[in-house]
């Protein structure tokens, strides 16, 4: 997925009234408007980059006047000590943009770089490693696209964007009581659901009994949750021989450490809330250099 101009206009403003509020009040009882400098955003480690339209639009922003180019693109490797972007113009106005420009390369290219790691391990199993809605409000857009920036696939944007059938959904419908699944209404509704929203249709299970029940009804997408690998191994030859028309998707408990087990079990997605939750933003920094 891709970033609107529009979006990034948006989310650009906002951060920025945020920051400078009225104004940026050390630098302008500090540095004279006359004052002319060119300053470097660079990585402080090795990283994926990602931000960089993003950290254009803030300096764009705080002064058209600016000249900014940047050196790389989103999505690619880069070393420690490499320039990401120059920006040329007025001190004062370099000096407002810093801390919001920095602020989103740091994290996008946290969640960009941390999503690498997970896909270099699935690669050789061809696993398509997808992302979940547990991203913080109004910046979903921008973390999925890092997401996307690390080589992992997008799932759901939003609640209007897919169907998936999770464990409150088929208590509160009544389909699922004391454990069990009432297959005939949850057949139904599957039916009924891709017949008014022509979607593919995702139904959550927690155990191998649930898997069972919930296959037979023939969704899209049968996700496993919180299932140790040797028990999806098993789901997962079932599947082969029985409904090899569904897709299995694994998540709950998934990290680097563990993430070979699941993507070797034959497994065809694993989603992971941690890409956008737990990352860890990634050190660059701004120096003025004349």
């Amino acid at each position: 997925m891709g970033l609107s101009r529009q979006y990034i206009s948006q989310i650009v403003k906002k951060s920025l009234e945020e920051d400078i509020g009225p104004g940026d009040i050390t630098t302008n009882s500090s540095i004279d408007e006359s004052v002319i400098v060119k300053a470097k955003i660079f990585a402080k480690e090795d990283l994926i980059v990602c931000g960089l339209a993003v950290a254009r639009e803030v300096f764009r922003q705080v002064d058209k006047g600016l000249k900014v180019k940047a050196y790389l693109k989103d999505g690619s490797k880069t070393k420690k000590n490499r320039i990401l972007l120059t920006i040329e113009g007025r001190a004062k106005s370099i000096l407002a943009a810093e801390r919001t420009a920095l602020n989103f390369i740091s994290s996008l290219s946290g969640i960009a770089s941390f999503t690498r790691e997970f896909v270099k391990k699935s690669k050789r199993d061809k696993v398509k490693i997808l992302d979940t809605r547990k991203t913080m409000p109004l910046l979903r857009s921008l973390h999925k696209y890092a997401v996307k920036c690390g080589g992992a696939n997008n799932h759901r944007q939003g609640l209007w964007d897919g169907v998936m059938l999770k464990e409150n959904h088929l208590i509160a419908s009544g389909i699922r009581k004391s454990g069990h699944i009432d297959q005939y209404s949850l057949s139904n509704l599957i039916k009924n659901i891709k017949k008014a929203f022509r979607k593919p249709v995702e139904v959550e299970v927690e155990n191998k009994e649930e898997f069972l029940q919930v296959a037979e009804c023939r969704p899209d997408i049968v996700l496993l949750d919180n299932f140790m690998p040797s028990v999806i191994k098993e789901c997962v030859k079932i599947r082969n021989k029985k409904f090899p028309k569904v897709k299995l998707e694994a998540s709950g408990g998934i990290n680097l450490k563990n993430i070979s087990q699941y993507t070797c079990s034959g497994i065809d997605f694993v989603s992971l809330g941690c890409l956008t939750h737990s990352f860890k933003s990634k050190d660059v920094s701004l120096d003025i250099v004349i």
